[in-house]
């Protein structure tokens, strides 16, 4: 039993071996008590003992369970940046061009990459308490800091977290899939063709890619989709930076070919946007490329940055089957993921920005749409949207699954039946509400904006705190004055975001902040 237990120490990500048992003041031997259920082996992964972690990675029936260290090398280093990458990209992307608009181009930039850097400072911290403990499960970070509570937050607010995000992106199918076959076939749009209803095709993308793609027992499987998945989206962007070289503006001269009545609605829309206080009725005033601007939907933009790189109930699963994982490989997976986003998110809203400059709606192809809705290439481009936002979803729910598997069978191991079943109970629940409730994403607007500043910022960096031996790091360290600044960074965040939603609400606007 030497040899494996001494492998274990070996793979701590930090690259350093530690005593684990005096990392938290917890005595080894309640790690050895609470990790015998079946395993007769000592474990540093997972406090409960239980054996959930196997949930992402392969058993061996008839053999002594496998252990943390068993499933090691199973995804490349490009599959795992592919699936990160993934993860990140949300639909959000759609709106970046919009939040341009109303911050200026340095501004937006300032702004994207504050919040990249401060994305892979917080993704160091969780490898870094990761790498201390030797668990690669979120909400075990969270009960090796503060004990079932702690695991318990962290559990709730990534369910929740991409509960929300997954009912986002199955909206966006409802609604917008229906429109792209209707513009494709030329269909009528008030006929009742089962095609074109939203309700029956997000049953069915659900039923036949989703479910499929989540009940994939690694996540390193998903790590092709999640390459189609990111291609589809550098289409997207392509298509973007094309489109800037075709269509002129001002908007008058694009929108000549449609209605009297959808002109007057665009003139009417955007005759009282406000840039630097000043009120620009003349529509020339719109094709002026602002470095910097302040106005009334300026606040907005902020949160939906700030949350625009929200991996995190992630990173440790694709960890957890890195092959060769170090601390620094994984961070490594994570920079290049952050980066790749960052430089994709910046182009798409520089880009959306510089055609249609004020005229930009919250949703970009909304905007192509009024130009020609019959635009054979912008069609494309929606289809190669829904298709990554689809394929985004699989990616999302393993680790929703793993939270509730963490928290209501912590001590259980993998089983086909139960995996199965929170998938199709998860994707029931989120189709339920995206038909039946569409507006309940007005309620996951206040969901993420509370949870996305607690795993970004508030538990990364506690974890953080806690779990760091004090002889290694008072508290008077820059590390852990850092990381305290980083949890209070997270608090003022939520409370800007919830007054920001508050006001909207009170003031009956429609904007939602946070999201992925």
């Amino acid at each position: 039993m030497m040899e494996p237990a001494q492998s274990e120490m070996n793979i701590l990500s930090n690259g350093k071996s530690h005593d684990l048992g005096d990392d938290m003041g917890m005595p080894m031997k309640t790690m050895l008590d609470e990790d015998q259920n079946g395993t007769q082996t000592v474990r540093f992964d997972d406090p409960d003992g239980g054996l959930e972690n196997e949930e992402f990675l392969p058993s061996a029936d008839g053999k002594k369970p496998i252990r943390f260290t068993d499933f090691e090398g199973k995804t490349s280093f490009g599959m795992s940046v592919f699936n990160l990458g993934n993860a990140i990209m949300g639909s959000g992307i759609l709106g970046l061009a919009y939040a341009m608009a109303n911050t200026g181009v340095l501004l937006f930039l300032f702004l994207l990459t504050a919040v990249a850097a401060l994305s892979s400072y917080s993704i160091h911290l969780l490898l870094k308490s990761s790498g201390i403990v030797g668990i690669r499960a979120y909400e075990q970070l969270g009960y090796r800091a503060f004990g079932t509570p702690g695991k318990m937050a962290a559990g709730i607010a990534i369910t929740l977290q991409n509960i929300g995000a997954m009912s986002s992106y199955l909206y966006i199918v409802k609604s917008e899939l229906p429109l792209v076959i209707q513009a494709f076939l030329k269909a009528d749009p008030n006929s009742d063709l089962w095609y074109l209803n939203g309700n029956y095709l997000v049953i069915m993308v659900s039923a036949s890619i989703i479910l499929p793609l989540a009940l994939m027992k690694q996540l390193g499987y998903l790590g092709y989709t999640s390459g189609f998945s990111l291609s589809c989206m550098v289409f997207f962007l392509s298509a973007v930076i094309y489109k800037k070289f075709q269509i002129p503006c001002p908007f008058e001269e694009f929108s000549a070919n449609s209605t009297a009545a959808h002109l007057s609605l665009n003139v009417s829309s955007h005759g009282h946007e406000y840039n630097n206080g000043v009120v620009h009725e003349d529509e020339d005033a719109h094709c002026i490329t602002r470095m910097f601007t302040i106005n009334s939907q300026t606040a907005y933009t902020i949160p939906i940055l700030a949350f625009a790189f929200v991996c995190h109930p992630e990173v440790l699963p694709i960890y957890t089957e890195l092959r060769n994982p170090t601390k620094k490989r994984m961070q490594q997976v994570s920079n290049i993921s952050i980066f790749v986003m960052y430089t994709m998110y910046f182009l798409a809203a520089l880009f959306g920005y510089l055609t249609f400059k004020d005229n930009v709606e919250p949703e970009l192809l909304h905007t192509y749409s009024r130009i020609d809705p019959y635009d054979t290439l912008i069609l494309c481009v929606r289809v190669a949207v829904l298709t990554a936002v689809t394929l985004t979803v699989p990616i999302v729910l393993f680790p929703v699954r793993r939270a509730i598997q963490q928290m209501l069978f912590p001590t259980k191991s993998f089983n086909w039946l139960r995996h199965t079943a929170i998938a199709l109970i998860l994707l029931t629940f989120i189709n339920m509400l995206v038909i039946f409730a569409p507006n309940i994403l007005g309620i996951f607007g206040i969901i993420g904006a509370t949870s996305a500043p607690c795993l970004i910022f508030i538990f990364p960096a506690v974890f953080y705190i806690r779990i760091v031996p004090k002889e290694d790091e008072p508290m008077n360290s820059t590390p852990k004055i850092l990381a305290a600044c980083f949890a209070a960074l997270g608090v003022s965040f939520m409370v800007m975001s919830l007054s920001f939603i508050f006001i909207d609400w009170t003031t009956g606007g429609g904007h939602a902040a946070g999201g992925h």
